[in-house]
């Protein structure tokens, strides 16, 4: 605690009427002095003593408590502080620094970190949390101890200026060097087998190209050279609907500060421009239009229906040129335009000699070679003219008994049904409505999803070399979709079953997939058996790891595990398989890790501050610090300077009045007396 007195005025009169006043005096005075009054001096001296009245000085003796100034200190914690020695020295530089501080009895300490976790520096943020509570008045200066790779820079340097001079301790050596890779910019979205174009840029001041390889999904794709400093397009073609990851990595180069930015990528998630679906319909049905109008309201699809309604053998004597009909063009749907389709759907065909058994053959091929085929049963599957007694027996999981039921019965869930991706998601056939007819068959091979109450086979997938088969076994899908007998997820269930049948990833009944979580990672899979097969995880270094399965749900499974180290992971269970990139994509963090001091330039110049670089060493080249006033230079070539504010709260105070009342009354008395005397000389 500390005494000291000063001079201060409490007016009687607001400031702005007495500074009206001092101004009308002043006119007077000089107006008096214009005309040659002889008393010019008592007449400036009245003048004074009013307005030194009606100011009220007084003499103020007040007991004041000195306040500390206040100096932030920030350490980056940053990623990019981990590398070489650069936590060590900033360890040592804080110490030192903190110690030096701590010696000064008039120095408060504030201390902030950034966020190790964070994919960006954020030092200003810190910054700002730090002296956020702080009044202005008391803030001496900031240091920052940093690489200089700050993100949030203010986006004018006059918000700095109210933190004091702001001196950064850059860690690191100026002439470092590291190699790194960054997809500049990439599509959201690609069509299925197009291609997409992928900017990438590298930079490494020390060569003038530098391999780029790609891989798409774990495999590697291509490997293409890239002129370093510059962006240059790479093209990729979309393999599948999804997500499909996209990584660019380059080798390690000379005196690398981190592996980590040599590696990058990005998720393109592949959609279907059009779904090319081939609907052959064999005859008029109650459910024909069920299947066309299901079609056609999805945006998506492009249908091309075929009803038959007049068979080659029918008799009809209308001659051809008066038929409003089309001739049913087969080479050129089943030959020449076959593959062009993603879909082929049979309803209710029967073999009338529209499509010879060539086209058959040229179907199950089409199949077997990636196709999708769906065929919806109906009593001409049963008969002698089945569309099973076609070349396409061999890829049709589902075999005539040659008998049709004819009976109200419910449709079912099988056990395997519950699980598969096609029908576990549906309503609860609890509330399914009945089906009255259907036929009967084996199903000789594939997975039968959906059964009849005594455990007939109503709908059965297989897989068919690369493609695909379902079988639908009755006519009845109609019924749900006019509500009859409360309906069913008719819409759902087609959808579902197509979507199965093109292979959308979401629908595989084998799905695995891998997650990075930080130190570990997460693989989980979808599987229709209750023993999953062993899951094989090869790590970056090419170690092969076999973490145990633990089941979490009926026909799910999971598997955490430490990671050992950044780079992709590539995983297979069974015939599923997946790859995961551990560590970051494209962190601002791994944008650019080396030191420099550019960033902080405008900074420093802005608030009187200093940059001083201080190596990378466990003996840091560190400032000394030095108080200062403000009018002062903050920084020199080896110092940094912290202001001097002088702050200070008053405890108590007493006034004393300098001119009172009747004092100055009388004194002004006597001032006019005087003027009236020289006056009247």
């Amino acid at each position: 605690m500390i005494e000291a007195s000063r001079l201060g005025f409490d007016p009687f009169i607001p400031w702005t009427w007495l500074w009206g006043i001092v101004a009308f005096s002043a006119v007077i005075w000089l107006f008096y002095i214009f005309l040659r009054g002889r008393a010019w001096f008592t007449r400036a001296l009245g003048f004074g003593l009013l307005t030194m009245g009606l100011s009220n000085p007084l003499w103020i003796k007040e007991q004041r408590d000195p306040l500390k100034d206040i100096v932030a200190i920030v350490l980056d914690r940053s990623e990019s502080m981990q590398f070489g020695a650069r936590t060590e020295t900033t360890n040592v530089a804080f110490e030192s620094v903190k110690s030096e501080l701590e010696q000064d009895s008039s120095i408060e300490l504030r201390i902030a970190e950034t966020s190790p976790a964070s994919d960006a520096t954020n030092v200003f943020q810190a910054l700002n949390s730090a002296l956020s509570d702080a009044p202005r008045e008391r803030i001496a200066g900031s240091i920052l101890i940093t690489d200089g790779q700050i993100h949030d820079l203010p986006a004018t340097t006059q918000e700095t200026i109210p933190l004091g001079p702001i001196h950064s301790l850059i860690v690191g050596n100026p002439n470092e060097r590291d190699r790194r890779v960054e997809i500049v910019s990439s599509p959201n979205f690609g069509i299925v087998g197009s291609l997409a174009d992928l900017s990438v840029r590298v930079e490494d001041s020390d060569v003038a190209s530098v391999d780029v390889h790609i891989s798409v999904n774990g495999k590697h794709i291509e490997s293409r050279p890239v002129r370093t400093g510059r962006s240059e397009k790479i093209s990729i073609e979309i393999p599948r609907r999804g997500d499909n990851l996209i990584v660019a990595e380059v080798s390690e180069g000379q005196n690398e500060l981190t592996l980590a930015n040599n590696r990058t990528a990005t998720n393109i998630s592949g959609v279907r421009d059009r779904l090319r679906v081939l609907l052959v319909t064999g005859e008029p049905h109650s459910g024909a239009r069920v299947w066309r109008d299901l079609l056609k309201t999805d945006p998506a699809v492009d249908l091309v229906h075929f009803t038959i309604l007049r068979p080659p053998h029918k008799a009809d004597p209308t001659p051809l040129d008066q038929l409003a009909l089309i001739s049913f063009p087969t080479r050129e749907l089943f030959v020449e335009k076959l593959n062009d389709f993603d879909l082929i759907i049979f309803d209710q065909y029967r073999r009338l000699n529209v499509l010879p058994m060539i086209y058959f053959d040229g179907i199950a091929r089409y199949v077997a070679n990636g196709g999708a085929l769906l065929v919806a049963t109906g009593p001409p599957y049963a008969m002698p003219s089945s569309i099973y007694r076609t070349p396409l027996a061999a890829i049709l999981p589902a075999q005539p008994t040659g008998r049709i039921i004819e009976r109200t019965f419910n449709v079912l869930r099988t056990e395997l049904g519950e699980r598969h991706t096609v029908t576990s998601s549906l309503t609860s056939h609890q509330n399914w409505g009945r089906w009255e007819r259907y036929v009967e068959a084996k199903a000789a091979s594939g997975e039968t999803v959906l059964k009849a109450d005594n455990d007939d086979p109503l709908l059965v997938l297989d897989r068919v070399g690369d493609g695909r088969v379902a079988v639908l076994l009755s006519d009845q899908l109609w019924m749900w979709a006019r509500g009859h007998d409360g309906g069913g997820p008719y819409a759902e269930l087609v959808r579902r079953t197509a979507h199965w049948l093109m292979k959308e990833p979401e629908l595989e009944e084998e799905l695995l997939t891998l997650v990075s979580e930080g130190q570990q990672m997460r693989a989980s899979l979808r599987s229709l058996s209750d023993q999953p097969p062993p899951l094989n995880v090869t790590t970056p270094n090419g170690e092969l790891i076999q973490p145990e399965w633990s089941n979490t749900s009926n026909g799910k499974f999971e598997a955490i595990f430490d990671t050992d180290g950044l780079g992709m992971y590539a995983a297979n269970a069974g015939n599923a398989e997946t790859v995961a990139l551990n560590g970051p994509v494209n962190p601002l963090e791994y944008t650019n890790v080396d030191s420099t001091a550019r960033l902080l330039a405008p900074i420093a110049d802005a608030t009187g501050g200093g940059r001083f670089r201080i190596g990378e060493t466990t003996s840091p080249d560190l400032p000394s610090f030095r108080r200062i006033s403000s009018k002062d230079s903050a920084s020199g070539d080896n110092w940094a300077g912290l202001k001097r504010n002088n702050a200070y709260a008053v405890r108590s105070s007493q006034a004393t009045q300098l001119l009172p009342g009747v004092i100055g009354m009388a004194l002004l008395m006597v001032v006019i007396l005087l003027a009236w005397r020289r006056e009247g000389r």
